[in-house]
């Protein structure tokens, strides 16, 4: 994998173009790299860094971190942004939170964050498992910070509830898109329905964080209209990047967002009174997590 670009297959975007110099990014060979690597297929784990095609893979997993993903790699639902498989899930895999738990003692993370995919033909969702593999995490690694990315379980606040009372360190959803791009880009997700899951966990007492993707066709107001609402909701911390389409099979992107017009979202976004905006063409979800949430844990 020396010198190539990530996603090269869709290097050639929608429309014709390719993507600018400041979205290019490249696979290292590092030591480290190799055993993140070795670590996740011999636990017989699942990253989003791998499902989804993630850019900073090969930063990341160079400085010895990845985002776990439990409850296996096959999603219930069919986001048109997202390159994680779609399709009915197998059984769930009741030792996969230790192995998790097991892989972050191993790397001795100070930070970890996990996510899933959407497990909606479960009656908590998956929430049992969420909770076991936090507390598993808890007893492997007393000491480590815990972030989970979690889904919106279908608005079934009692899963929620499991899910808090593992008492994660910072509670994230993401919203993925303005309002009124949802049924293009995320059919089965509700923006209500994400805003008052957040609301659920700050009120609560938790640090709450969220993100969107720039590039879908959605404008500077309904940017700023989403970041209004998160703040309504309590959110603490925000990310924003640039959607890049994994496959040819996936949505295209409407336009490449500038880094100078990431920088103002960013400013916009700590005058609203965020704690934290981590906004660029590269950022994702658990894009330096640890750095973003110092301040707050």
């Amino acid at each position: 994998m020396n010198n190539k670009t990530l996603a090269e297959s869709t290097e050639k975007e929608s429309k014709g173009r390719t993507k600018p110099d400041w979205l290019k990014v490249r696979l290292p060979s590092s030591p480290a790299y190799a055993k993140v690597k070795k670590l996740i297929t011999d636990n017989d784990l699942h990253t989003v860094c791998e499902s989804a095609a993630c850019p900073n893979r090969g930063e990341c997993w160079s400085h010895s971190t990845a985002t776990f993903m439990i409850l296996g790699n096959i999603c219930t639902r069919s986001c048109g942004f997202c390159n994680v498989i779609t399709g009915k899930p197998t059984e769930l895999d009741l030792d996969e939170p230790r192995r998790v738990a097991d892989a972050i003692a191993k790397l001795d993370l100070e930070y970890a964050v996990i996510t899933s995919v959407n497990r909606d033909e479960l009656k908590d969702g998956g929430a049992a498992v969420w909770a076991e593999t936090i507390r598993q995490t808890r007893l492997a690694c007393p000491k480590t910070k815990i972030e989970v990315l979690i889904p919106d379980f279908v608005g079934n606040w009692d899963a929620l509830n499991i899910v808090l009372d593992a008492k994660p360190d910072v509670l994230n959803h993401n919203i993925e898109t303005v309002p009124r791009l949802y049924l293009r880009v995320r059919p089965q997700g509700k923006f209500v329905r994400s805003l008052e899951l957040l609301k659920i966990a700050k009120d609560k007492g938790f640090v709450t964080k969220s993100g969107i993707m720039l590039g879908l066709g959605e404008t500077k107001d309904e940017v700023i209209d989403t970041m209004k609402a998160w703040r309504k909701s309590g959110v603490d911390l925000v990310t924003l990047g640039q959607y890049m389409q994994p496959t040819l099979n996936h949505l295209p992107v409407d336009r490449f967002v500038t880094p100078e017009e990431f920088d103002e979202f960013k400013e916009i976004g700590l005058e609203l009174g965020f704690k934290n905006v981590f906004s660029g063409p590269l950022v994702r979800s658990s894009y330096h997590a640890f750095e973003q949430a110092a301040e707050v844990i």
